[in-house]
């Protein structure tokens, strides 16, 4: 218990230090012929988990590197891929119709609601929500023709 209570002064997670603690018992049992008595039992495991859990430190650093690496990469192939697929989606929009183009544009970027939309156009809400729709289905034909090209 001791042993654990050092431990989990080091690590502060419940879990990895009764990992490490396990672990400091197994490495103790596998290397007895190691310990040579010149300092306490306790002393000598004590070392033995502060090692396994500078390891386990260095490991998630490392880790966690990685994974800020990756993300980043991914981040900024995302980020480039949408604005590219931003700019494709106003080459379409530019040259949609009315009233389709107007809104989308109010609901998309005016983030106004149906209601709001079909009030400004003197129509219904049900109106605004089909001219929307349709406006999509244009959006996106005209993008996979533009693909397909």
């Amino acid at each position: 218990m001791q042993v654990y209570s050092y431990v989990i002064t080091l690590v502060r997670d419940q879990s990895a230090a009764e990992e490490i603690t396990q672990n400091t018992f197994y490495r103790a049992m596998t290397a007895k012929n190691e310990f040579a008595g010149g300092s306490n039992v306790f002393t000598w495991l004590c070392s033995i988990a502060k090692r396994l859990a500078a390891d386990e430190f260095r490991k998630n650093r490392k880790q966690e590197e990685l994974e800020d690496t990756l993300s980043a990469e991914t981040d900024f192939a995302k980020n480039l891929e949408d604005r590219s697929m931003a700019l494709q989606i106003h080459l379409v929009l530019h040259k949609l119709p009315e009233p389709y183009k107007e809104v989308f544009q109010l609901r998309v970027f005016g983030e106004l609601s149906f209601q709001q939309i079909g009030w400004i156009f003197g129509k219904t809400e049900n109106w605004a929500r089909v001219t929307y729709h349709r406006a999509r289905l244009k959006i996106q034909e005209r993008m996979d023709d533009d693909g397909a090209k």
